[in-house]
């Protein structure tokens, strides 16, 4: 890189320091002035004064980075820091970070403790897998997405509908999670089929990338005879792989089950263990590929066994829009009597992400 572009790059950010202007060096030496949003997923967004919507640039395609914004950031690690970012060279970053990292300190280990408030902490490029601006407050802070899909034939007069949404919260030590997704089906001669399941989940993160999980899910569907089931599930995770292609996380627990199927005067009460695991790969173009396996094993009803299954493959268009084709399977090898073992759906929406 070139002196006289280096001089340029830190004269446009200390004149732009009290305005928050951002300055990108892309790998080809071209020049971006505008204001980091985020990067996530190996995308990081960057909106413009000469441009209606924000850029989208990968990461990895930008050679230095200087800010005076406030982010919230997270290391391929696990490590989690509050500060601002600048590059020291072509493939090193320093985070001035402005506020403690750590709630709770688990080792004795220096090495092991995030570094305090007012560090200087240099780390390369590419083990900055997450960014998001702070200076906006709550909103920065949340993400929202729907998405719905609708079949319509004449044939047995066949109509279908699905809807799907969630929102989440990121705040410097925890996520939080809601989710509801609906499928509602009529056919001529055919019992209507109903699916509606809601979920909110709550994650603490801790060093190393490690994490504790509460969940609450609430399920229900007429082809197991399913009228509810609310599930409490209180466990331990962590991300095996986290970078900026892909992450594959484990976790494991205790499940506390209530479940009240159609024709039974009461509820059943049941405890199982539970072993997740998930797996994300994003950076394929504009494909990002999810899948989630969950399996219960029963520790109250004597062999009983339960696995939860969902497969996502989105394909993301412009302004935020997206076409996602996906497949949820629930299994029970001890059902109700009367209903079946398996459960499951495929699905094809059109949805928008916040």
């Amino acid at each position: 890189m070139k002196k006289w572009q280096i001089f340029l790059v830190l004269f446009l950010v200390g004149f732009g320091a009290n305005a928050q202007t951002d300055s990108l060096i892309l790998s080809n030496n071209d020049l971006i002035i505008g204001e980091i949003k985020s990067m996530d997923k190996n995308i990081l967004g960057i909106e413009t004064d000469y441009s209606d919507v924000d850029f989208k640039i990968k990461w990895g395609n930008i050679k230095r980075v200087y800010s005076k914004t406030n982010y919230l950031i997270t290391l391929s690690d696990g490590r989690r820091y509050n500060g601002r970012i600048r590059s020291i060279n072509d493939s090193t970053i320093q985070i001035d970070t402005q506020m403690p990292d750590m709630v709770l300190k688990f080792s004795k280990n220096r090495e092991d403790i995030e570094q305090p408030p007012g560090d200087k902490v240099q780390v390369p490029r590419g083990e900055i897998v997450y960014l998001n601006a702070l200076d906006e407050g709550f909103w920065s802070r949340l993400s929202l997405n729907f998405d719905v899909g609708t079949n319509f034939t004449k044939a047995n007069d066949l109509r279908q509908l699905t809807f799907n949404t969630g929102v989440g919260y990121l705040a410097d030590r925890w996520k939080g999670t809601l989710t509801f997704n609906a499928l509602r089906s009529t056919q001529t001669d055919v019992d209507p089929i109903k699916r509606t399941e809601l979920g909110a989940s709550y994650n603490y993160f801790l060093p190393k990338d490690w994490y504790l999980i509460y969940s609450l899910s609430m399920l229900s569907n007429t082809e197991q005879l399913l009228d509810l089931r609310t599930s409490n599930m209180v466990g331990v995770g962590k991300y095996m792989v986290h970078t900026n292609k892909t992450y594959l996380g484990f976790s494991a627990g205790v499940n506390f089950n209530n479940e009240k199927f159609q024709g039974d005067a009461t509820a059943t009460q049941s405890g199982e263990a539970f072993l997740g695991a998930q797996y994300n790969i994003f950076d394929i173009g504009d494909l990002d590929l999810l899948t989630t396996v969950t399996a219960y094993p029963s520790m109250t009803e004597k062999s009983r066994f339960r696995t939860d299954f969902k497969f996502d493959i989105r394909y993301e268009f412009k302004f935020d829009l997206y076409f996602k084709v996906g497949t949820t399977m629930n299994y029970d090898n001890q059902p109700t009597e009367g209903a079946s073992e398996l459960d499951y759906i495929f699905q094809t929406t059109i949805g928008w992400k916040l």
